[in-house]
């Protein structure tokens, strides 16, 4: 079997500002990869478009599983591509396996009309062992994805935890899908993630559900008031929705838009930006020094013994990381206690 040629950093740029599909996710699968050469290329590709990105509107879309993210994406995104005539790209993070690292990547099922559609483009990635289930290149994959011209982004996450935490970091906009008669409206575990949230959701509000969705929805603006004003000076709005009948779907983006435009007027919104860059710097500062770390052959050879040393309980677990750090000649950048 013939594989596909290697593509230069010019000819993968040039493939994803024409509209390539095939080239977009030939991208991504690049930038995905932690073979050195596979990233060295990947960065001479986001260097060369970088001037074509940061156009599109980034929406974070999280929720427990069984909330419908899936299908809600669906029903959101047709409604952008046949009734607002939007370029839609889905980047949907898969749960990894931690004892195999396999993932389902089952979105593209799950998402049918969308799958088939040239406006809009689905791409599944294995969360791998980053933070709370975030692809490590997902940051990459959306700035790939707003060079090829996508007007909207959607970034969805698993669900689970601290993904949350990242994803909130990296979009313009953060929506939270809730499930009514859960029997958990105001739990408390649900405040940090409600404080990041600029629209709740309300799903399934259908179906003879429609009565606990509304008091779903009063519970949820009551518990809103109680929490501190949102830096954005924006007050998040509880939306409730249909997929199945698309009841409520053009006032989510109604919404969206509407944060995005007055967040633009305020400064807000290119601030937050410039304070994600940042961040991102600094993620990677620690993800490049972890990665040197580990490839040290000094470090290599002494790791082992020291694992035994502190399962052992022979050594402390912030000694024996000092002792690697001497190694490297990087313990002096040990933060003081």
């Amino acid at each position: 079997m013939l594989l596909p040629k290697r593509l230069s950093a010019a000819e993968y740029a040039a493939g994803i500002r024409a509209g390539s599909r095939t080239v977009l996710g030939r991208a991504i699968t690049l930038v995905e990869s932690t073979l050195p050469a596979d990233q060295r290329l990947g960065q001479e590709v986001l260097q060369a478009l970088l001037p074509h990105t940061g156009r599109s509107l980034r929406v974070g879309i999280t929720g427990v599983p069984g909330v419908g993210k899936s299908t809600f994406i669906e029903a959101l995104g047709r409604y952008l591509v046949e009734s607002r005539g939007k370029k839609l790209a889905v980047l949907a993070v898969d749960p990894s396996s931690q004892r195999g690292g396999g993932s389902i990547l089952g979105d593209k099922t799950r998402m049918p009309w969308l799958a088939a559609q040239a406006a809009a483009f689905i791409r599944p990635s294995p969360a791998g062992r980053s933070l709370g289930g975030v692809a490590r290149a997902t940051r990459e994959a959306m700035l790939l994805c707003e060079a090829a011209g996508h007007d909207v982004i959607f970034v969805e996450t698993v669900g689970v935890g601290q993904s949350e935490t990242a994803v909130h970091g990296m979009v313009d906009f953060f929506l939270l899908l809730l499930l009514a008669g859960a029997g958990d409206e105001l739990q408390g575990m649900k405040r940090g993630i409600m404080e990041m949230a600029d629209a709740l959701c309300i799903t399934k509000a259908d179906q003879g559900n429609e009565q606990a969705a509304r008091r779903a929805k009063v519970d949820y603006q009551s518990a809103l008031h109680l929490f501190p004003a949102a830096p954005s000076g924006q007050v998040p709005p509880v939306l409730l929705t249909s997929a199945v009948s698309g009841t409520g779907l053009a006032e989510v983006w109604q919404a969206i838009e509407g944060y995005a435009a007055a967040t633009q007027q305020s400064g807000y919104f290119e601030q937050r930006r410039q304070q994600q860059q940042l961040q991102w710097l600094h993620q990677s500062i620690v993800q490049e020094l972890e990665a040197r770390f580990y490839a040290d052959a000094a470090v290599h050879a002494r790791l082992p013994a020291l694992q035994q040393d502190v399962a052992a309980g022979r050594i402390t677990p912030f000694a024996a990381a000092t002792q690697l750090l001497d190694l490297t000649g990087t313990a002096g950048a040990t933060s003081p206690r």
